[in-house]
């Protein structure tokens, strides 16, 4: 039996965007069950002491923008390192992931986040706008009227406050953090050492 990852992230997050595809081929080759949790980044940066990119000093913003070309051309994928739209409200894109995964399981979820996160980093789109999710969905061969639909119901949201919770009462405070056995990863350099896990 493969181990589970319990994938704490943001839609709108860069970081989760380069590691999404690495995170995914490593988890399906080592047969590890992955939890989908899109969380409010908001809500966790503010019991955790991180701030919101507007709100960090210059120097750190200058420098996140650095790592974040540094990184996408080690990697080989394709960013803009200031889209379009950027910064995007998240919630509803996390609501259409949740509802994805509640279709169609963990395959279904890992494949429309990372098709969100793709939209935002790489396709300049708008991931906080409806009819854009919608589109991405029917791209994905996903049946977007019934994720369009669900999306908005009590239950989903509720899933999304939910797990948003979870991951401040579990430690996690940033994303993406990978959860394995109780321990935490953060950030998508860190995939290594979750690889090193899977495999024990």
């Amino acid at each position: 039996m493969g181990k589970t990852v319990d994938y704490y992230f943001s839609p709108t997050s860069p970081w989760a965007y380069l590691g999404h595809a690495r995170f995914a081929e490593m988890t399906q080759r080592h047969g590890a069950a992955v939890k989908v949790k899109p969380v409010n980044l908001g809500n966790v940066f503010s019991v955790s002491g991180g701030l919101p990119l507007p709100k960090r000093a210059p120097q750190r913003q200058a420098y996140r923008l650095v790592e974040l070309k540094r990184f996408s051309s080690y990697l080989k994928v394709p960013l803009t390192l200031q889209p379009k739209f950027f910064p995007a409200a998240g919630e509803l894109a996390a609501q259409f992931i949740i509802a994805a995964g509640r279709a169609g399981g963990s395959e279904a979820a890992m494949k429309l986040a990372g098709a969100v996160l793709r939209a935002c980093w790489a396709e300049e789109r708008n991931i906080a706008d409806a009819e854009t999710l919608a589109a991405i969905c029917k791209e994905q061969g996903l049946d977007a009227g019934k994720l369009a639909a669900a999306a908005q119901t009590d239950a989903v949201k509720a899933e999304y406050e939910g797990d948003t919770q979870e991951a401040m009462d579990r430690g996690v405070f940033g994303a993406p953090s990978y959860v394995i056995d109780g321990e935490i990863f953060w950030g998508q350099d860190r995939l290594e050492f979750v690889e090193r896990k899977l495999a024990e």
